[in-house]
């Protein structure tokens, strides 16, 4: 229930609910207040448009990108002892295999993951429960890494439905087996929010950032509003309220 109410939240606040929020707002005020009803539908149209630009999308991103990228040799420099990836989101089931699979992110972030244990063999935990399928996300994610990477992942955590839950469920299952430090990996703009609850858990963490998307092309197009800068903009917005609100849930 609350992880519902916070979806849903986080859906009105974002753009671009949010927008279409603020013009009907402006066009029901606009019945008594005509300049100010106007404004507010400018203002609202405007915020589609600016998200939209590719170079503002990619400044919002940017901002989050924190952590660079790792090699697989600084794994061992670092004594990790364990890789640990994030589940990508709502498990979805497809038709034309009649099964759960992976969405883009989250088999972006396994692929990873199983690069890495190649390069290193360290042990892989997979966390992620049931958002919407039939089968918790972490299980999903083991067969893809099994079965297509020819890794293995060691652990599944499969009850944690946000990144918070995932640091503590996880924590407990690495530190019964007497690990401490662990690669962590997940998108670079998800990495910020990420690193600081798998800390607050208790785990050292080398942060190992992966799907880059700031900065991607200089091409002429991109100075052209897109569909996919605004899911960018929507996105990278989407994580910055969710940092504020873990700053202020760890200030308590």
């Amino acid at each position: 229930m609350l992880f519902a109410l916070k979806k849903i939240l986080s859906a009105l606040l974002l753009p671009p609910v949010s927008s279409i929020l603020l013009a009907l707002f402006g066009l029901w005020i606009a019945r008594y207040h005509r300049r100010t009803g106007t404004t507010l539908v400018v203002l609202s149209l405007l915020s589609v448009l600016v998200l939209s630009w590719p170079p503002v999308a990619d400044m919002l991103v940017r901002s989050l990108e924190r952590y660079p990228a790792v090699t697989p040799r600084q794994l061992p420099e670092a004594k990790v002892q364990a890789i640990v990836v994030l589940g990508g989101g709502a498990d979805t089931v497809a038709p034309e295999y009649g099964v759960d699979v992976l969405s883009r992110g989250a088999r972006e972030r396994v692929r990873y993951a199983a690069y890495l244990q190649q390069q290193t063999g360290l042990p892989i935990l997979a966390t992620g429960g049931s958002t919407g399928g039939t089968r918790a996300e972490a299980l999903v994610m083991k067969d893809v890494v099994e079965r297509e990477f020819k890794g293995r992942v060691r652990w599944t955590e499969v009850e944690s439905l946000d990144t918070r839950n995932n640091a503590e469920k996880s924590a407990v299952l690495l530190k019964a087996a007497g690990i401490e430090r662990i690669a962590l990996v997940t998108h670079g703009w998800h990495m910020v929010r990420a690193v600081k609850d798998f800390e607050h858990a208790g785990l050292q963490v080398l942060p190992a950032p992966m799907g880059f998307k700031g900065g991607q092309s200089r091409k002429l197009y991109r100075v052209l509003p897109r569909a996919s800068a605004l899911s960018d903009s929507s996105l990278a917005l989407h994580e910055w309220l969710g940092i504020v609100a873990q700053r202020a849930s760890l200030d308590r």
